[in-house]
């Protein structure tokens, strides 16, 4: 693989951590700065709506400049978001700064895997993509406990000047290694947003939404999962994370050789083995060692479905790629606002803390159900496209039965 990848990954590393350590630093940011937890927790939610304004309208916006400039710009952008964070003097500029960097996130994974895939043969894209988003994977692992255990031994500023370290370097990295490529062809913004008016990319980004949902839909909640009802000392909630945290490594990584072979029924078989593994999470949530078992395993699902989805929706959108490929991050976080939703409404509900993996079941039914229109549509196109082909055979045949 292209050492540019690496590169790649680490920014991917930075942006990843740089999205979920806020979790375990909301007690001690909220008291440092004067305000309630729910307050606080906004913070995550503002990201995460940051990620989904941001990703179509920067792509749009830097549509015209070479892609690794792009891509120096938003990591510069991301820097600056994490330096406004860590240097926040209140509430609301911390907010800002975590738009700030949030708004380069959906974009530079949507531009990164254009990149990435332009950097392999395409019989090795998704490979490529597995390797640039094993960052993010790896943010779950190694990046969010540490950048947490930063921040409540010297306070959650120093988590943030973490992560603009991870950042300069990644920056670094991006403007050594990866190489410079001509600018895309220009076209017009009327015609880059047409490719919102194909079906096909809807019904991509849906399989990206349902098919993805059921990972937070689980995990959101999972701490309270083990402990109310398997039994599990807090202690043992992290270590337990860190198994998981590897099941998403392998699983990104088994997804992108998955989708190097076929793209869609990689997706129907990581979303299909992600819904039936929601189902054996919540049955068994009361069993030490089957639970352990049972959440890695779902671990290497939930990444497994990354290289596919976003391979396909590149594949379904090549003339406006990056833009497609961005507004599928977006779709991933919308994904991960459902999940989280829809798991909290259904605990305040009194259903208990299994129930939110048999949601995290129902969205991914709802996920297949998708892939397989998908997969129709497909098959119909293909046999539309032979047909048309013998047509034009015939045609042909016929005009020179004609000449002679």
């Amino acid at each position: 693989m292209p050492v540019a990848l690496l590169a790649l990954a680490l920014s991917a590393f930075g942006i990843g951590t740089t999205e979920f350590i806020i979790n375990g630093l909301l007690p001690d940011l909220a008291a440092d700065l004067g305000v309630g937890i729910p307050a606080a927790g906004l913070l995550v939610s503002g990201y995460a709506a940051g990620v989904v304004i941001g990703a179509p309208l920067l792509t749009m916006a830097g549509a015209r400049l070479p892609r690794k400039s792009m891509l120096l710009a938003l990591m510069t952008l991301f820097l600056a978001g994490n330096l406004l964070s860590a240097l926040a003097p209140s509430y609301g500029v911390l907010m800002a700064g975590r738009i700030v960097a949030a708004f380069s996130h959906g974009a530079f994974f949507g531009v990164g895997a254009v990149v990435a895939a332009d950097l392999v043969q395409p019989a090795k894209r998704a490979s490529a993509l597995s390797v640039m988003f094993s960052g993010l994977s790896l943010a779950n692992v190694l990046g969010v406990p540490v950048g947490t255990a930063i921040g409540q031994a010297l306070g959650w500023r120093a988590a943030f000047w973490a992560v603009v370290a991870v950042a300069v370097v990644g920056l670094a990295g991006v403007a050594a290694l990866v190489p410079s490529r001509p600018r895309p062809q220009e076209q017009s913004l009327v015609r880059e947003l047409s490719v919102f008016r194909q079906g096909g990319v809807w019904l991509a980004l849906a399989m990206t939404v349902f098919g993805f949902a059921p990972v937070f839909t689980v995990i959101t909640f999972i701490a309270p999962m083990m402990t109310d009802m398997g039994g599990f000392s807090p202690g043992a909630v992290p270590m337990v994370m860190g198994l998981l945290g590897i099941g998403l490594v392998a699983g990104n990584l088994l997804g992108g050789r998955m989708a190097d072979r076929a793209v869609l029924p990689a997706v129907g078989v990581s979303v299909g083995a992600l819904t039936a593994l929601s189902a054996i999470v919540a049955v068994t949530a009361g069993s030490k060692p089957a639970f352990i078992v049972a959440i890695v395993l779902f671990g290497v699902a939930a990444f497994a479905t990354i290289p596919p989805l976003q391979t396909w929706v590149l594949d379904s959108a090549s003339q406006a790629p990056a833009l497609a490929s961005a507004a599928n991050i977006g779709a991933f976080n919308l994904a991960n606002a459902l999940g989280s939703l829809l798991a909290g409404l259904t605990i305040e509900a009194g259903h208990g803390y299994a129930a939110p993996a048999w949601i995290g079941m129902a969205l991914g039914l709802v996920g297949l159900a998708v892939t397989g229109l998908v997969s129709l549509r497909v098959r119909r196109q293909a046999v539309q496209a032979d047909a048309d082909q013998k047509m034009a055979a015939e045609d042909a045949s016929g005009e020179v039965l004609e000449i002679s």
